[in-house]
């Protein structure tokens, strides 16, 4: 049976309102709206199992901040668009401890590469606290991993992680990687934020083994872009808004594997993963964002 395909909150919990024309409350589920830094956040809590099985989303915390107004380039509106990320991510990690931050993703296919990307913008710590703890006293240690790709590394994603985590034993991972949104509007214009971990390659329909506590037996948050749209997904919603009917057969035959990107992908994939590197550094360290800039430098 086709199924549209989303790794968003937001946009399972709006099919779930398409499916029957349902407007009331979802059980298991709690929602709210805000506006922070100009730019619209929306919280999705998954409560329990009622809300797992209706939304296919484990259980947790989901914030989806909409960032579709960053590339009208108004004033600060990086800045702006930092501060929202790393303010919501804050609420989400322990208070302290140190970090692993792990950009999955392949830096050879562009809607793919936002994690190795934002990994280039995180301020990596780990290693100057241990050899000048005085002059660094002040900064949480952070420690930075790209994991590659099974096709060009014979190892998951999970098991290097997990070997890492054995042995720099952070108090958290922040997993950074790309998602597939069900709206074309939704992509490279937002990024969903969530404490229940991650599976490397949903993004692109390549799903592996999860990166979640379970796992890895620390806290795991998932930082995520969408870049593509599913083919059929995409299909299926361009013929319900003309009002044709979708056969459903037809759309798995014809459009099975297949993944619709931007035009301007290489832009936004760059602008955005440097947000996402950018607001993890303002929600670990306690830095404006020029300091962050310096010290990248």
């Amino acid at each position: 049976m086709f199924a549209k395909r989303t790794d968003l909150a937001l946009e399972a919990r709006e099919l779930w309102q398409e499916g029957a024309g349902r407007t009331g409350r979802l059980p298991g589920v709690k929602a709210g709206r805000q506006r922070l830094e100009g730019y619209g956040v929306t919280r999705v809590d998954i409560l329990d199992r009622r809300g797992e099985e209706a939304l296919g989303k484990p259980k947790g915390t989901y914030f989806h901040i909409d960032l579709a107004s960053f590339f009208q380039r108004r004033p600060d509106f990086f800045e702006r668009a930092v501060r929202a990320v790393g303010t919501e991510l804050r609420a989400l990690l322990p208070a302290e401890g140190p970090a692993l931050v792990v950009g999955l993703g392949n830096p050879a296919m562009t809607p793919d590469a936002v994690g190795p990307l934002a990994a280039e913008s995180v301020l990596v710590t780990r290693h100057l606290l241990r050899s000048m703890p005085r002059q660094f006293s002040g900064f949480r240690s952070v420690a930075v991993m790209r994991t590659g790709v099974l096709g060009t590394t014979g190892v998951e994603s999970a098991e290097a992680v997990a070997g890492l985590v054995q042995r720099v034993e952070p108090a958290m991972v922040i997993a950074v990687d790309a998602l597939a949104a069900r709206r074309r509007e939704r992509l490279c214009s937002a990024v969903q934020l969530s404490d229940t971990g991650i599976c490397p390659g949903s993004g692109v329909g390549n799903r592996r083994w999860a990166l979640d506590r379970e796992a890895l037996g620390v806290p795991v948050i998932a930082v995520g872009v969408p870049t593509v749209v599913d083919a059929a997904t995409l299909a299926a919603d361009l013929l319900e808004e003309s009002g044709q009917a979708v056969e459903e057969d037809a759309l798995l035959r014809g459009h099975r594997g297949l993944t619709v990107t931007t035009q301007d992908i290489d832009a936004r994939v760059r602008d955005l993963a440097r947000v996402v590197g950018y607001g993890i550094n303002w929600a670990l360290q306690d830095l404006d964002i020029e300091e962050i800039t310096a010290l990248l430098s």
